[in-house]
């Protein structure tokens, strides 16, 4: 979750409210800041800083003081009996500021779109600054995808001289000095050396040319997305004049990040101009002439009905035009019908794409503890399986006869299942694209993970007695794309003692009290000790497991030094069995 921090009283300034840095007032703050899911996480009282943490990561127009001073004007009013500063606060681009950005045809396979924007008799302070940078890294992570779908430059305009030429380069071909850095670079040099480099220099490595930004005069305002000049991307207190540009493949991120950053600069006493861009002709670009940025609030209709449906509510649609105001829209209710409200979505709310997010910010400023609880009948009444109450009680029944139980995934791999365990390989399902090494298929047993367990809890006192009861995959013998599940039962036990007649006692207490007749017939198998080994018979030669003391092959595969012995039935089968001969 974004976590931002914010000068306190800077922001209760903007908010026109008190606060004060004590337990209770911090704790007033928290309640104010519910209301855009964001909540104190810690407050210095020496820098005067507070953290905040936002639940909710696609709210990036409240990831600075000013954005989010805006997003709360409205509940703060109504939270300190001022007046409400409510509705849709719009932004305005003056005129053009007659800057035009040229942009390249070799762009469009690299990172084609770019928007730019003006901003004059910006007040910049250290503080104010600090914030900006802020926005920007947390933009360029966050909805920026670390800077590929789209990152920020800001520059000194009175440095600048238009046009703007966005283009590419090769990487040896032009040398500048790095934001931070003193030495003049190559391209190459400023991957290899300059921190944002190393960090980023992945976006740009994988093609034969790097986007570049020149202005008229050929001078380098940056190399995006890595890192702005130093001549012309630095950005101090008495900065007055600011050109913002922001590249990526995404035009759509492009924009609104544009945006995002242009009507904070407002916000700190900035005035706007919009730039114009220029794409090639007879290219993939779908516009060739791009005027930037674009404030225009969007429009979405909004449905009464369906509003008071989701919400439980019934709420008029004057109720819910008031409603939307404190979340800081504006609708146009003359020309709707009666059922319909058209709700002006501001531009900085690139978070809104639907109806029910409209819906959410009106439950928002209704309030939640506002609305009474609706509990509603269910049409059943929920139990356990009848296998599962089997299961329960056999779960306890090794319990009772004093085995940890313990829980391991389905997902294992070939070495674990029947390498290690010294058997050839059993049908099983593999992981077409297994995503680690050690999940490559499901298990068709539990014994091999219940071993592998004990080789890495050696160091815990002797015995040690485990068990697992659990589902195993395997191949459906009547349908090659479908699989089957079973349930199986193992128990092991280690110490120094460790025998079949242990292992044995434990399986005849277990099935007794099951109310299962067994014996055991003499067999052989590769993971168990030749002449200690039995298979598992119930009814007329029904085989459901196999028991027996482990072979020194495979304690050895899996470094265990103390004998161990093991049984794994089929409890699917005894499950059956119990429930045919009345078993409750």
């Amino acid at each position: 979750m974004p976590t931002i921090d914010m000068e306190y009283r800077e922001l209760q300034r903007q908010l026109n409210v008190e606060f004060s840095d004590t337990e209770a007032g911090l704790e007033g703050f928290d309640e104010l800041l519910a209301f855009v899911k964001a909540e104190v996480k810690g407050y210095c009282k020496q820098d005067g800083m507070v953290n905040i943490e936002f639940k909710d990561t696609n709210r990036p127009d409240l990831w600075c003081v000013e954005g989010l001073a805006r997003a709360l004007r409205g509940f703060a009013g109504n939270s300190h009996q001022q007046q409400q500063q409510v509705g849709l606060k719009s932004y305005d681009c003056l005129r053009s500021s007659g800057v035009e950005v040229f942009v390249s045809r070799e762009l469009y396979e690299i990172r084609p779109y770019i928007a730019c924007a003006v901003v004059k008799e910006v007040q910049l302070s250290d503080m104010a600054i600090t914030g900006l940078m802020r926005l920007q890294d947390k933009l360029d992570q966050t909805y920026g995808r670390c800077r590929r779908k789209s990152s920020i430059g800001i520059y000194n305009l009175d440095l600048i001289k238009a046009p703007i030429e966005y283009t590419t380069v090769k990487p040896k071909e032009v040398t500048f000095v790095p934001l931070g850095f003193t030495e003049t670079m190559s391209l190459e040099k400023v991957l290899e050396k300059h921190p944002k480099g190393r960090e980023y220099g992945h976006i740009v490595k994988q093609h034969l040319v790097y986007p570049m930004l020149f202005d008229a005069e050929g001078k380098v305002l940056s190399f995006p997305p890595i890192i702005n000049s130093n001549d012309l991307g630095k950005v101090t207190e008495t900065s007055k004049n600011l050109l913002v540009e922001v590249t990526g493949i995404s035009q759509k991120n492009v924009l609104n990040t544009l945006n995002l950053v242009v009507t904070t600069l407002i916000d700190q006493g900035g005035k706007a101009y919009t730039t114009t861009i220029h794409y090639p002709n007879n290219s993939d670009y779908k516009e060739k002439q791009v005027i930037t940025p674009n404030f225009n609030s969007q429009k979405l209709t909004l449905n009464v009905e369906y509003a008071n449906k989701l919400l439980g509510l019934n709420l008029t649609k004057q109720r819910i035009t008031g409603l939307l105001k404190i979340a800081g829209f504006n609708t146009i209710t003359q020309t709707t019908t009666e059922n319909e409200i058209s709700v002006l979505i501001p531009c900085y709310r690139i978070d809104i794409m639907h109806q029910v997010d409209l819906i959410e910010d009106i439950a928002i400023s209704y309030g939640y503890n506002n609305i009474t609880p609706n509990w509603h009948e269910l049409p059943t009444i929920g139990k356990p399986k009848p296998d599962q109450h089997f299961i329960n009680i056999t779960r306890e029944l090794m319990i009772g006869l004093g085995y940890q139980e313990i829980l391991n995934t389905t997902l294992t791999n070939q070495e674990t299942l029947f390498t290690k365990m010294n058997t050839p390989q059993t049908p099983h399902i593999e992981i077409q694209n297994p995503k680690v090494t050690t999940m490559t298929c499901l298990r068709n047993q539990l014994l091999p993970q219940l071993i592998e367990f004990l080789s890495n809890n050696q160091s815990t006192e002797f015995p040690q007695k485990i068990y697992e009861t659990g589902k195993t995959i395997h191949p459906n013998q009547t349908h090659e794309t479908k699989t089957q599940e079973e349930e199986h039962l193992t128990a092991i036990t280690t110490h120094p003692n460790a025998n079949f007649s242990e292992i044995k006692a434990t399986l005849n207490s277990l099935l007794t009290n099951l109310g299962i007749t067994w014996q055991i017939t003499p067999t052989n198998h590769p993971t168990y000790i030749e002449g200690r080994t039995g298979k598992i018979i119930i009814d007329n030669n029904q085989e459901i497991g196999i028991i027996g003391e482990i072979s020194p092959q495979v304690l050895e595969n899996w470094k265990l030094e103390n004998p161990t012995s093991a049984f794994e039935i089929n409890l699917q089968k005894i499950i059956n069995k119990a429930y045919k001969t009345g078993f409750h």
